[in-house]
């Protein structure tokens, strides 16, 4: 039921369409971009749940407020302390080791303001699990959700960052001021 309203909400009453050629195995990480609105996270939410995917999300610990805490963590929201050094790259690697089903979703940008500086802890979870990060890309101009490449990460990681941006950079945000790959050459 929920799956089947949220597959309406989105495909038919606000008009999404999806591209997406990548068949997500039992084990995975999400590259999601651009992130420049709250809206991405009700489009990826909507998406997910149409999809019947489950994954968890990261989200910065000051939205795990009572009581949409509560519900962030049902739906799947992992908290994180971004002003504090911690090991969640090894935790969430060693969960994914651990665990027979794994899937996360993360945004690279790790804010909605312009960052041309990409976190790279997706990077690094899937690296120490290998486990193959997907790369998911939301475009409000063409109201389009596409995932057309996968790839386990090979160690080379400024190489595969590179790729990684240059796959986003047509991409257009609900805020498309807001959303950079940084300086790269192609």
């Amino acid at each position: 039921m929920r799956n089947s309203f949220c597959n309406w909400l989105l495909y038919k009453k606000l008009g999404w369409t999806k591209e997406v050629t990548e068949v997500l195995p039992e084990k995975f990480i999400i590259c999601l971009a651009p992130h420049t609105s709250n809206w991405d996270f009700i489009i990826g939410q909507l998406y997910a749940r149409a999809e019947g995917i489950k994954s968890n999300f990261l989200m910065k610990k000051e939205w795990f407020f009572w009581p949409l805490g509560t519900f962030f963590k049902r739906i799947g929201g992992i908290p994180v302390c971004r002003s504090k050094h911690q090991r969640m790259t090894d935790s969430l690697a060693e969960q994914a080791l651990q665990m027979k089903r794994f899937g996360l979703c993360i945004s690279p940008e790790g804010t909605r303001s312009a960052n041309p500086e990409w976190k790279r802890g997706f990077y690094f979870i899937a690296l120490k699990a290998q486990i193959p990060i997907f790369l998911y890309g939301i475009d409000y101009e063409k109201k389009k959700i596409v995932c057309t490449k996968s790839f386990v990460p090979s160690g080379d990681v400024e190489k595969e960052m590179r790729e990684i941006k240059l796959y986003y950079k047509d991409f257009k945000g609900r805020k498309p001021e807001l959303f950079t790959i940084g300086d790269i050459s192609e």
